[in-house]
């Protein structure tokens, strides 16, 4: 490595960005083309989507090498990485932010059709003909497991902190095993419910914000799961562990939104479980 006079990375060419780019852009027409009935857009769009997930892979696989082999990973690049993490969560906690704000906006102003040109009457919430989902059964449990994985993934760091492997690793596990666990029960949580994604309002603001929700359920327990494998092989010490801490950050966003979607969405805002 050539001789620097400051602390940054310089980062060396790298296909990844570029091929990301491409694999999106197959993901998205392949989309749209499915959605169309268009007998290519299924395939387009698991070759995008496997195009994205080889490129996740190999760019973050860089990226470790870059900070456990070449030690690139100075004080200022470590501060540099934590700012575009934080600006990443702050860009999700808005694309929740949507979601919550079209739910809020039919729940608190429920309005018929024609309302905004010919008022009829006030519109109810939820939409008459919903069965809700009682937010004391499923819901509550899944909140419980989602704020007994938040302790378990604070104990995992606070492990790796000690440098504990054991403790780590096992916090780890009960808190991968959590996450499947909350996915398991979403899933049948779904699978009982009486209205489908095309049943108005409710049903469209409901199943976008909890399934969006889910998804990253998902990705941050694959997200743990990969810091387990890495705990296991000693790729973490004290003071070189972005990978956990990013994971560990996501995870507590993930159970935030999961907090206020149980208080606004299911308990608050989805009225009697029979209406």
């Amino acid at each position: 490595m050539a001789h620097q006079d400051h602390p940054f990375h310089l980062v060396n060419p790298s296909p990844w960005p570029i091929l990301t780019s491409f694999s999106f852009l197959a993901a998205a027409l392949g989309g749209a083309m499915s959605m169309h009935k268009m007998p290519a857009g299924l395939p387009i769009l698991l070759l995008g989507f496997a195009g994205l997930m080889a490129c996740a892979f190999f760019w973050w696989r860089d990226v470790v090498r870059e900070g456990m082999h070449d030690h690139a990973h100075t004080g200022a690049v470590q501060l540099g990485l934590r700012v575009g993490m934080g600006l990443f969560i702050v860009s999700e906690v808005m694309f929740f932010v949507a979601f919550f704000w079209a739910f809020f906006n039919a729940s608190w102003f429920p309005k018929l059709p024609l309302e905004d040109v010919w008022a009829i009457a006030e519109g109810v919430w939820p939409p008459k003909g919903i069965v809700t989902f009682d937010a004391f059964d499923l819901p509550f449990i899944n909140t419980l497991i989602l704020l007994l994985s938040g302790t378990t993934v604070t104990w995992a760091h606070a492990a790796l902190l000690r440098q504990n492997k054991k403790e780590l690793i096992t916090a780890l596990w009960l808190t991968v095993g959590l996450g499947a666990f909350f996915t398991c029960l979403q899933a049948v949580e779904y699978s009982h419910a009486q209205f489908g994604f095309k049943d108005g309002v409710y049903a469209s603001t409901f199943y976008m914000a909890t399934g969006f929700h889910g998804v990253h359920v998902l990705i941050g327990t694959i997200f743990l799961a990969v810091c387990l494998v890495r705990a296991y092989r000693d790729q973490f010490s004290e003071k070189h562990h972005l990978g956990f801490e990013f994971a560990a950050w996501y995870w507590h966003f993930v159970d935030v939104v999961w907090l206020f979607l149980f208080i606004f969405v299911y308990w608050v805002g989805g009225g009697s479980a029979t209406h």
